[in-house]
């Protein structure tokens, strides 16, 4: 059982977790170390943190319901690849042995900040692909990273957002709103998964659930007051200060 005080971090973090991931996505960078604080193993904390999260899409979708309609044509194929790259990544993660998770997690943490920092860059130099459905290379880069979300469920949003910015010519607050949509698919899709095979924390699931629902909306607030780049390098900031951490751990 959790003392009180263990119960007041998880539930802070789960808020902050939720407003991150509402606002650019990241938040698993904040569950994920909060659950290895608390004394779990690393691959617990990551299913356990990918379940924790589920509740601040869903906050963080509703608070973008405005932006849906113009991102909405896209769905459908995102999802489905979405969806089979999930399935991918959390079958090599329950089959792979623990300490090569445990090895890879820095790096992994690292990929998803330098994405983020470069998103930008990266456009000008791949160019955006416009059309109503996104183009293979979208789709192709979609199934990589649903992938790497249900191998990782830290730093999902992060390499998503990098993603679908580099390929897609819109604005930070509806590329949130279709990431939110497509990250709640790869979260759906792993949740069954670490359900029925994987090592879950109930407790902390529930505890980080309900506050991260109410961090989800809260993040889509202060994300329409902050300026974009700002939020961006604040995540990738925080990120770097995470993975020198768990470099030297």
């Amino acid at each position: 059982m959790l003392d009180p005080l263990q119960l007041l971090v998880l539930a802070g973090a789960g808020f902050l977790a939720g407003a991150v991931n509402g606002v650019a996505g990241g938040g698993s960078l904040i569950s994920f170390p909060a659950l290895m604080a608390m004394g779990y193993s690393p691959i617990a904390a990551n299913v356990t943190s990918a379940l924790a999260t589920l509740p601040g899409y869903v906050g963080g979708l509703a608070g973008y319901r405005d932006e849906l309609p113009a991102v909405r044509p896209r769905v459908p194929r995102l999802a489905v690849v979405s969806a089979c790259g999930a399935a991918c990544g959390s079958a090599i993660l329950l089959a792979a042995p623990p300490d090569q998770f445990e090895s890879v997690v820095p790096f992994l943490v690292l990929v998803s900040v330098v994405a983020l920092a470069l998103q930008e860059s990266l456009a000008r130099r791949i160019g955006r692909d416009t059309a109503a459905g996104g183009g293979h290379a979208l789709l192709a880069g979609q199934f990589v990273v649903a992938m790497y979300g249900g191998y990782f469920a830290a730093g999902l949003g992060v390499m998503m957002l990098a993603v679908l910015g580099t390929f897609l010519a819109d604005d930070l607050h509806r590329l949130n709103a279709l990431k939110s949509a497509l990250s709640l698919v790869v979260g759906l899709v792993s949740a069954l998964c670490f359900s029925v095979f994987g090592p879950v924390e109930w407790i902390p699931v529930a505890v980080m659930s309900l506050t991260g629902l109410a961090g989800g909306r809260s993040g889509v607030v202060l994300a329409r007051r902050v300026p974009p780049h700002v939020l961006r390098w604040l995540i990738v900031g925080f990120g770097l200060i995470l993975s020198v951490a768990l470099f030297v751990r």
